[in-house]
């Protein structure tokens, strides 16, 4: 397959890769084309000019383009037929009258030129094998003996004009190599732009793959960051509970000490009171006089110094934000049990 020379499409120079393709080799450029072109306008002028250059169809046909050739690179069957009889051959159409009274097997000629609007290519048998040249393939074609016939008929229907090449066409390497060996094609060739199509829509895939990828992976740190602030906060939250726990044990272990002393501090009084009250009792009770006897005003002055020192004390355990109402209550508590204290010796 190598050995097969084949022009791919460029811009729509498809008349110049049809001839080329078809005869092998580089013998065609668009400059030698454009030069046929203009020779058959020239020609076509000058038999216009016989009817009189002042006619109104001369000046009409001055006025249009050629028909031979346009800018985009289209050139007419006219220029291809000219090319092709510089080689000595010849385009007889294929689904004519003439032809058709033949009754030739297609697999007996030598080549095919197709044509559909503004393309051209060329079907050419090379050695015992037949070829699709066509240059919008990325390479060319095997056709079998039995699908040839099938292919021309399925070509017709869709509108092309086929032309059957007469005549003895160049040398070419392939012809010589195949001539001695079969090709056996593995994967046939595909259309210039469905393989691009499809190397664009792979490279889009990869990079949609890619992109993806890397998506994936911004999520992933953005996740992780979010885990770790989410751990820090949760650290802070238990540090701070942590330590209002704690503050909150000192503050009872304090007010748990403070109870203590004070309960301590109200036993140590009571117990010297009643130590003194013991000591006085026995004291009046072993001796004898009037004048050795506590009196009732004597008892209720020690008893309003006992209830004086312990107010002190109690006060001086007592927070600041404690106001005045609860002192006055107490105060008036210790002066009722004072007077009940009084009234009782009395009795």
């Amino acid at each position: 397959m190598d050995s097969i020379f084949h022009e791919k499409q460029e811009g729509s120079l498809c008349a110049q890769h049809c001839l080329n393709n078809l005869l092998q080799g580089e013998y065609f450029t668009p400059v030698d084309l454009s030069s046929i072109a203009h020779q058959l306008d020239e020609e076509e002028r000058m038999r216009m000019a016989e009817g009189g250059m002042a006619s109104e169809e001369y000046r009409t046909f001055l006025q249009q383009p050629s028909g031979n050739m346009d800018d985009s690179g289209f050139f007419s069957i006219q220029v291809i037929s000219n090319a092709l009889r510089v080689w000595g051959l010849e385009l007889i159409l294929f689904n004519s009258r003439e032809y058709q009274s033949l009754m030739i097997n297609p697999i007996n000629e030598k080549a095919f030129i197709c044509n559909y609007k503004e393309h051209w290519f060329t079907i050419r048998k090379l050695g015992q094998q037949w070829f699709n040249l066509n240059s919008l393939l990325t390479g060319p074609e095997l056709i079998s003996d039995t699908y040839l016939a099938l292919f021309l008929a399925q070509l017709q229907q869709e509108g092309y004009s086929i032309f059957v090449i007469r005549g003895n066409l160049p040398e070419c390497e392939a012809e010589q190599i195949l001539a001695f060996m079969r090709v056996q094609q593995q994967q046939r060739p595909r259309l210039i732009g469905e393989e691009e199509a499809q190397t664009s829509a792979g490279s889009r895939s990869a990079t949609l793959a890619q992109t993806e990828v890397g998506l994936g992976l911004e999520d992933e740190v953005v996740d992780e960051d979010e885990e770790l602030k989410r751990a820090l906060a949760l650290s802070r939250q238990e540090i701070d509970v942590e330590d209002e726990e704690a503050d909150l044990r000192r503050a009872i272990q304090l007010s748990m000490q403070g109870a203590v002393v004070s309960n301590r501090s109200s036993e140590t009084e009571m117990g010297n009171v009643k130590s003194g009250s013991q000591a006085a009792g026995s004291t009046a009770g072993g001796q004898k006089g009037p004048n050795e006897t506590l009196t009732a005003e004597e008892l209720r002055k020690r008893r309003q110094a006992y209830f004086d020192r312990q107010q002190q004390q109690v006060q001086s355990n007592i927070p600041p934000q404690l106001d005045t109402k609860s002192t006055a209550a107490s105060g008036s508590e210790n002066t009722s049990s004072e007077v009940d204290q009084q009234h009782k010796p009395s009795q």
